[in-house]
Formats: structure tokens, C-alpha cells, sequence
């Protein structure tokens, strides 16, 4: 069959699956909720939250939350929005919407008030807890956080965006049975909040996490395709899935991720996101340097809460099979590029916690653990018990490098706090490397002078340029006094080996 006649077919489809989910409520004569909506949800605190659904056509309706009582008529097509005002933190409360004469009526109870995070991604954010480090203990030790509420995105990849959720598991307290096949990252992150943020009584406010994550996806799909139109040089991408009609549905395919389970989310209130993706990107490092921003433009423009924060992991060293060594370097330089130049994010370094022959490692509760750390520095600064001091989320990050009269090459970072230092004492330090005008990096030395790194070798007399773990073993060790680790970087502005590679 024709691949146009195919994708007209599947877009079809899906309109006609979207408009069954929303619309076979009006044959019953009821009044229905997206899928978002649940007993044991969490709002986000101090925020104006849209609430939203169908009813019967001009159906006039109540909703009440919190004491508060709005008024709304849904229209000729049955469809209605309010949006409420949520207080600080705290609850249980009922959020209730019926018809004004008071039945058919949607009540849910156990709503919290709170705080509430995206965690996004693919294969290392789907790791589930009960394939952590101690899975075991871990899955039994949740039931010590109730205040922690889950909710678990289906995996569904749609050609048009989606008004309501596909398949979902709906919002759950934590426990042993609702933690198991959770995000680890994501419910480790959750936890370090939950122990940090309390209310004027000393109980933990409630943290809402939405598990939104698929293995071996890639960044594009993640992203809008009217987004994506709009960037030039990601026109051969485009071109190229356009171009193949035999997979309309598939989820590598740009946008489709983004139709199916980011666009139903993007009426609801987030404090900001957790992303731990780039897995599948490996090998087109140079065009990731323009997704991976694009996509966080993208979500912050849709979702219309302006520059919300946006907090990722840099991916951990993996030995990938058949690609080049510098194919995950060039990754983690897009990623450090994304770090430096988009507002409000935050970046993750794991290359000492990583595994060369495990795509997701399980010691998810560091990258946790530093996500937070991010969160608590940056959003809950202001909120952290008294006396106690800002944490320091990153490991050094390169800043900048001059050439020494004695043949050497100096680089300066931020974020060392109160020094550099080497991991575990280790006897030099690891991964550096130096080149001269004709480009050909070689090992080199490496010494801390305070907060700087001199970096020379004895091959190199004239020294143009540094390069820092660019490898996917990546044994480096240079750490700042928290023992965070330095992030990979290079100096020079070569052309990387992905360039031209479009898909």
C-alpha cells in the first residue's frame, strides 16, 4: 500500500482512538476526568491547576477543593476546564466535580498537596526498583514514605497528540508493592526530597512523581514535530522518517513519544522534570547538541509554566557495541553543551558509577541522590532546615584553559567548592590528553595547583588543545572536595566524527 494512504490511515486511527477515550462518557450521560486524575494524586503546591474533562453537552457543573467552590459549563461538544487555586502544602482533601444538581458527581479522595516532578526518559530512568542496588531492602524500606505518591505512564507512541492518557497506573501510595517496578531514579530522587522537605509540623510533604519513561527511545521522538519543523537542520531527519511510511506508529519516530505521553500531561502542573535519556542517540553526538535543548524549549513552551526546572543525567560509560570510542564522548560534550547554554538546568555527572558492560548500572540511588541534590541547591534552597547550608550538586565543570609559557595548558572549572581533588587518593590523575597544531591528542599529564589543572607532555612542546575522558571506558578521576566528578570536555572545536550523521 501506498505509505501516504498508510500514514493517513494511522492518523485516522488514532484521532478516532482519542475522541473514544474522551467521548464515550457522553453516551453514558456522565462525567468523566483524564486519566492524570486519581484517588492519592498530588497537586502541585501554590500553583493555579487545571482540572478538566467531559460532561454531558451544556452541562452545568461544580467543582470543590479545598473549601473552594468553582463553576463551570461544559460545551455543545461536552467539554469543560476550570482551573483552582491549590494552597501550600498539605491534605488529604477531596476534589469533587458533580452536576449542579448535584449528581452524576466524580469525587476523589486522599489529594495531596505538594510537590510534583516529571522523571523522563529511556532505558537507565525505566530501570525499576527491584532491579537497584539492594532491591531487596529497598522495595521492603519504601512503606517508610507514604508522603510519596506514584504514578506510572503506559508506554504509547500516537502520530497526534493525545487529549487523555492511553494506559496508566494510577496514582498510588508508596509502598513495597507500588515502588517495585517504579523508576528507581525517579523514586530515589523522590526520597532524598521527601527526607529534606518538611512542613511547619516536621512531616514530609507529599512528592508526586509520574513515571514517563521507555527503553531504546530516542530524544526525537520526545520532542513536537511542529518544534522539531521548525529547526533547519533537523530537516534531513524529518525527511528521512517522512520519507518511510511503513512505520507510522513506530516509536522512533519524531514526535510520536511526545503525541502519546508528554502532549496528555501538559495541562498539569509540574514543579519541574528529572531526564535520563541519550542512550540511543550514541553515534549521532553532533545533532544530539540540538535536539536535546530543542526538546527542552519544546516542553517548557507546551507545558506553559514558563522555564521550569529541568535537571538530567549525563549518561554513564558504556562499552557500545560497533561504535566508534568517541561516540559517547560526543554525547556527554552535548550534553555539557545543553548544561552551559540553556537556563535553569542541571547536570548529573555518573561517569564513576557506571558499568562498561551494563547499559543501565543499578546504583540508582547516587543518581538519585545528586538529582536531588540539585533540587534542594537550586528550588529548595530557601527550605531547608535551619543551619543547614545550600548542598553542592556537581562535580567540577571545565571553564576555561590557557596556554603557559612553559609549555603547558592550564584549566580552570567551576564548581570545585573547596578544591580539587583526586578519587579515593589514587596515585595520578587519569583521562587527560593534549594536542598540538596538528590536532593528534596524545596522554597526558596531569596536576592540581590549587583550583586549577596544569596539563602538559613531554611530546607536546608547543600544546594547542585538552581533551578530558573522551573515551567510553572514560577512566578519569578528578573530583571536587564533595567527591563529585568532573564532567568530560574538550577545548579544540574539531569536527566530531558524527557530524553529517542524521539518523
Amino acid at each position: 500500500m501506498n505509505p501516504q494512504i498508510l500514514t493517513r490511515i494511522a492518523i485516522a486511527c488514532s484521532c478516532l482512538f482519542s475522541a473514544w477515550l474522551l467521548g464515550d462518557v457522553e453516551l453514558r450521560g456522565d462525567i468523566s476526568l483524564p486519566k492524570i486524575f486519581s484517588d492519592h494524586m498530588v497537586l502541585q503546591r501554590d500553583s493555579r491547576v487545571k482540572v478538566w474533562g467531559t460532561a454531558d453537552p451544556n452541562q452545568a457543573l461544580i467543582v470543590k477543593f479545598a473549601g473552594k467552590e468553582t463553576k463551570v459549563t461544559a460545551t455543545a461538544k461536552g467539554d469543560w476546564n476550570v482551573v483552582i487555586n491549590t494552597p501550600g502544602a498539605g491534605g488529604p482533601y477531596e476534589l469533587e466535580v458533580s452536576a449542579e444538581g448535584g449528581e452524576p458527581k466524580v469525587v476523589f479522595n486522599d489529594v495531596m498537596v505538594g510537590e510534583v516532578w516529571l522523571c523522563c526518559g529511556q532505558d537507565n530512568m525505566e530501570l525499576p526498583v527491584c532491579k537497584s542496588l539492594n532491591a531487596e531492602t529497598e522495595v521492603e524500606q519504601s512503606k517508610k514514605y507514604p508522603s510519596i505518591r506514584l504514578f506510572s505512564m503506559g508506554n504509547y507512541s500516537s502520530v497526534e497528540p493525545m487529549e487523555n492518557i492511553y494506559k496508566a497506573v494510577p496514582w498510588r501510595v508508596c509502598s513495597p508493592e507500588s515502588v517495585k517496578e517504579f523508576s528507581a531514579s525517579g523514586y530515589f530522587f523522590g526520597r532524598e526530597l521527601s527526607k529534606r522537605l518538611k512542613n511547619a509540623n516536621g512531616e514530609s510533604i507529599a512528592i508526586g512523581l509520574i513515571d514517563v519513561a521507555w527503553g531504546g527511545t530516542v530524544c526525537e521522538a520526545w520532542i513536537s514535530r511542529a518544534t522539531q519543523d521548525g529547526v533547519e537542520s533537523l530537516k534531513p531527519l524529518l525527511k528521512h522518517w517522512d520519507e518511510d511510511g511503513d512505520q507510522p506508529l513506530s516509536p522512533l519516530r519524531p514526535g510520536n513519544l511526545y503525541n502519546g505521553m508528554i502532549a496528555p500531561l501538559k495541562r498539569f502542573p509540574i514543579r519541574g522534570a528529572i531526564w535520563y535519556q541519550g542512550e540511543s542517540n550514541v553515534g549521532r553526538g553532533n545533532q544530539y547538541a540540538t535536539l536535546f535543548p530543542t526538546l527542552i524549549r519544546d516542553w517548557r513552551k507546551n507545558f506553559g509554566l514558563g522555564d521550569f526546572p529541568f535537571y538530567f543525567v549525563q549518561l554513564a560509560p558504556f562499552d557500545y557495541p560497533e561504535k566508534p570510542f568517541e561516540s559517547l564522548a560526543e554525547i556527554w560534550d552535548a550534553q555539557l553543551k545543553t548544561f552551559k547554554s540553556v537556563e535553569n538546568t542541571r547536570m548529573v555527572v555518573t561517569t564513576d558509577i557506571g558499568d562498561l558492560q551494563q547499559l543501565s548500572p543499578p546504583n540508582k540511588q547516587e543518581v538519585g541522590r545528586r538529582l536531588a541534590l540539585a533540587a534542594l541547591a537550586d528550588v529548595y534552597a530557601d527550605q531547608l532546615p535551619e543551619g543547614e547550608v545550600k548542598p553542592v550538586y556537581s562535580g567540577p565543570i571545565f571553564d576555561g584553559a590557557t596556554v603557559t609559557e612553559d609549555g603547558a595548558i592550564r584549566v580552570t572549572f567551576q564548581y570545585t567548592h573547596e578544591g580539587l581533588k583526586i578519587r579515593n587518593d589514587e596515585p595520578e590523575l587519569l583521562g587527560f590528553m593534549i594536542c598540538g597544531e596538528d590536532g593528534k591528542f596524545v596522554p597526558a599529564t596531569a596536576k592540581i595547583d590549587g583550583q586549577r589543572v596544569e596539563v602538559s607532555s613531554l611530546k607536546i612542546k608547543k600544546p594547542k588543545f585538552v581533551r578530558f575522558g573522551w573515551d567510553k571506558a572514560n577512566p578519569t578521576n578528578l573530583v571536587n572536595s564533595q567527591g563529585l566528578p568532573a564532567s568530560p570536555f574538550r577545548t579544540d572545536d574539531f569536527d566530531l566524527i558524527s557530524k553529517g550523521r542524521d539518523f
